[in-house]
């Protein structure tokens, strides 16, 4: 039943791998049916996260499952966006987890936490597998809360040395109020783009040297001491947005 799949859709659903007209949903889609109200034939729109969009009607609301039925000329293949990757330090918990849901919303393409010193001091904070689970379904909420296509990768927490051993061939930005304003330094960047939070505290002095020695640019976004969370944030809209397409 396709017939009103032209209606605005009122919800989307992460629907992972491959699909053609009909997907098969769980309990805990079909629970997010039920808390948005949703019935029989109302129009809502599948991502999987991996690029792939489409509209569809519910065809099938029960307590443990969702079906839908997918308009097969509404199937999409977006684009990946420029490849930016967030470098978030291990911190509080739940600022990292806002961190994560925003930056899904702004379209980060790759999580990297990042232990530093002044990450031991923390408590609770955000490490470990089951903290890393957590984080990826709360991108997935925030994925289908704005309708994008693609979900970002994620990556278990390193040290900095691990971190900058592995980060290949990228335009570094260290965010640090010592260096001159983003914006200013975004036409001589080319993705792939890192952008680095530091700690609660701030960085010490030989993790800044580390950045520096590394080729990293350190990036200003004002005189405000800003929170991690928001720092990200605030980075990350400026570097999406210079990226767009005209």
């Amino acid at each position: 039943m396709v017939e009103r799949a032209d209606r605005a859709p009122v919800g989307t659903f992460y629907a992972p791998g491959a699909w053609s007209t009909r997907v098969e949903l769980g309990e805990s889609a079909a629970h997010h049916a039920g808390v948005k109200r949703l019935a029989t034939g109302d129009a809502v729109r599948l991502t999987n996260g991996e690029g792939m969009r489409a509209l569809g009607t519910i065809d099938e609301l029960a307590r443990r499952r969702l079906t839908v039925a997918v308009d097969p000329d509404t199937i999409e293949h977006a684009p990946r966006l420029p490849h930016v990757e967030l470098w978030t330090p291990v911190g509080d918990r739940e600022r990292m987890l806002l961190l994560a849901e925003k930056a899904t919303e702004l379209g980060v393409s790759s999580w990297r936490p990042v232990t530093y010193r002044r990450s031991r001091s923390v408590s609770p904070r955000g490490e470990g597998d089951a903290f890393r689970d957590k984080v990826r379904l709360r991108m997935i909420s925030a994925l289908e809360q704005s309708g994008g296509a693609w979900l970002p990768s994620t990556h278990a927490e390193v040290p900095l040395d691990a971190a900058l051993g592995s980060a290949g061939e990228r335009s570094g930005l260290l965010l640090d109020h010592g260096g001159p304003a983003l914006p200013s330094l975004l036409a001589g960047v080319q993705p792939p783009v890192a952008i680095a939070l530091g700690p609660e505290g701030g960085l010490e002095p030989e993790e800044l040297d580390a950045f520096r020695l590394a080729g990293w640019r350190s990036a200003s976004l004002g005189r405000n001491v800003l929170r991690f969370e928001t720092a990200g944030l605030a980075a990350l809209a400026i570097v999406r947005a210079f990226m767009i397409e005209p």
